[in-house]
């Protein structure tokens, strides 16, 4: 009898408290964010097809729809996931209403640009923006990492260590600041309503993973091995020891 019930609600736990939490597919992020607008706004934006308007409010669609999906998902509003939604109506605001290409630039470098203000601004309140990014129970085992810390006595060794790594990353939104305001100024010459605004704004959309995505994604991943690196040393843990176990 005993046995009966528990494997008959084995099931029904599998099913409600262990499931786990759905990974991010990759392909879908760049089909949504990149394959998919691109293409729509280079090769669909003439009067043969959808137009220059719609063109541009059926591209960025994709991403917005993404990006609210991911809202709805997680259950709560993610920061990033939320700035990202905000840039992409800016987009479409601006585009649509024909403004100068140049509002396009400024946006495209603000939002980084305050991005790595906010993180160097958290170091001065109890909420650095480092324990969100990249120092949390997602990644690391941060009670054990601050047991062993509080047993060696390095817990002002690594408070610096995280202010450094805040710095780094920090320069990877300056950085990625600087290169979409390049990017944004360099390909967007059309007057904005056109085929060839379109075109180019597909174009940089396209040319945001490689040229703005991948340098600021390698420098994170140089980050948090700086922080590995350093956590190891002030606790003398191994890395299989500090990394939370999925």
């Amino acid at each position: 009898m005993t046995e009966t019930n528990s494997s008959s609600t084995a099931p029904r736990e599998g099913a409600t408290g262990a499931r786990k939490p759905e990974r991010e597919s990759l392909l879908a992020n760049l089909l949504l964010n990149i394959v998919i607008p691109t293409v729509i706004l280079t090769k669909l934006s003439g009067d043969d097809w959808l137009g220059t308007k719609w063109a541009i409010v059926v591209a960025l669609a994709f991403p917005l729809a993404y990006g609210a999906r991911d809202l709805m998902r997680s259950g709560k509003v993610n920061f990033f996931s939320a700035l990202g939604v905000i840039s992409i109506l800016l987009t479409g605001g601006i585009s649509l209403l024909e403004l100068d290409a140049k509002y396009i630039a400024i946006k495209e470098a603000a939002i980084p640009g305050l991005l790595g203000i906010a993180t160097v601004a958290s170091l001065y309140t109890p909420w650095p923006l480092v324990r969100t990014l990249l120092y949390n129970d997602r990644i690391l085992d941060t009670a054990k990492v601050a047991e062993a810390l509080a047993g060696k006595g390095n817990e002002v060794a690594f408070e610096r260590t995280l202010q450094q790594a805040s710095w780094m990353i920090a320069g990877s939104f300056f950085l990625s600041s600087t290169l979409n305001y390049i990017l944004a100024k360099v390909l967007l010459q059309s007057p904005p309503g056109t085929e060839a605004f379109n075109a180019e704004l597909g174009k940089m959309t396209a040319l945001s993973f490689p040229v703005i995505a991948l340098p600021a994604t390698v420098i994170l991943m140089l980050v948090l091995f700086f922080l590995f690196r350093r956590i190891g040393k002030l606790t003398g843990l191994k890395l299989e020891e500090i990394v939370t176990q999925q």
